[in-house]
């Protein structure tokens, strides 16, 4: 399989794409129609060096990741809000034409779409450092205190760090597990496969097809679901290796070595991504399995709103033609 470069997310009802600083969000709206929205995303670090600096690239790309992905998400619910008695969805602007004669000023429309820009990345921001801080609490803080608990009961450090590791993987694979029983994520999750079905098609040469689309694998090596896991693992063995005496040492260190073994999850997320070496798909198995859960089979009409995301986005057909060009 050939990399492409693109990736994506499921979002209600629909898929998120992204090739580069381009991205297309497609949803099948309550009518059946597929409406796509293709916008620019520039990141958080515009300095190319910067960006590319192994380790640090996979920092800002998880923190990208998530602030896409959450704008993504509000974007295909909004299609889904209950519509209040002025035939309006909840929540949406009145605008000051509805409350005057007198039409927005260009200056004026100007000045307010700037203000609820403002608004919007501060909600954005505010979203993504509650959920970062929910993430390090459940998945790294609360593992290392019932370690802790534990540790009344047992002396060795290192089986103790590998305790606190069991347990921030039960405590992951559980939630995925347990969030997959809920009906609307097990769409979310058929959308997941329909997104890497997409990918997988264009990656192994293959026009983009219901029927090719279909016939692909719904695991892919470069899955979010893949990289979380491998923070949980690495975490395990950063965790048994660098140890210090204090208590408070210890949960300092847990919180100061998130950003590194992100990184350094990313950078093997991003070997698998591009190359079929035969110890790197060995390693990519464990996120390839728990994929199994937070991937279903999609149905026709969720591979069409892949393909119409993927299409808004990516010129697969010349990429596809490279490929046979070079077979």
């Amino acid at each position: 399989m050939k990399y492409s470069g693109i990736g994506g997310q499921a979002v209600m009802e629909g898929i998120m794409m992204k090739n580069q600083e381009k991205y297309a969000v497609a949803v099948r709206m309550p009518n059946r129609e597929i409406t796509v929205e293709v916008s620019d995303y520039q990141g958080i670090i515009h300095n190319k060096k910067l960006r590319n600096m192994p380790i640090l690239r996979g920092i800002f790309s998880f923190i990208e990741s998530l602030a896409l992905g959450i704008r993504s998400l509000t974007y295909s619910a909004s299609f889904f809000e209950e519509e209040s008695g002025d035939g309006k969805k909840d929540g949406e602007p009145v605008t000051e034409e509805e409350h005057s004669d007198t039409p927005f000023s260009e200056e004026e429309r100007a000045r307010q779409e700037r203000r609820a820009k403002r608004k919007e990345d501060a909600v954005m921001g505010g979203t993504v450092a509650l959920s970062v801080a929910l993430a390090v609490g459940i998945f790294m803080i609360l593992p290392y205190y019932l370690s802790v608990f534990f540790g009344r009961f047992v002396e060795s450090e290192l089986l103790l760090a590998l305790f606190e590791g069991v347990i921030r993987l039960v405590i992951f694979i559980g939630y995925v597990a347990g969030i997959s029983l809920m009906p609307d994520i097990r769409r979310v999750y058929m959308y997941h496969g329909a997104e890497h079905k997409c990918i997988n098609c264009i990656e192994r040469g293959l026009d983009l097809t219901v029927e090719n689309v279909r016939a692909s694998s719904k695991q892919h090596k470069r899955c979010g679901t893949s990289f979380l896991l491998l923070v949980m693992l690495i975490s395990i063995v950063f965790f048994m290796v660098i140890r210090v005496d204090s208590g408070a040492g210890r949960l300092l260190l847990r919180l100061v070595l998130i950003p590194v073994i992100a990184g350094v999850s990313y950078e093997f997320i991003r070997i698998a991504g591009r190359s079929d070496n035969a110890v790197v798909n060995l390693l990519s198995r464990p996120g390839l399995w728990l994929q199994n859960l937070t991937t279903r089979e999609p149905d026709d009409s969720m591979i069409e709103v892949g393909i119409a995301s993927v299409e808004a986005v990516f010129d697969w057909r010349s990429y596809v033609a490279e490929i046979r060009q070079e077979g």
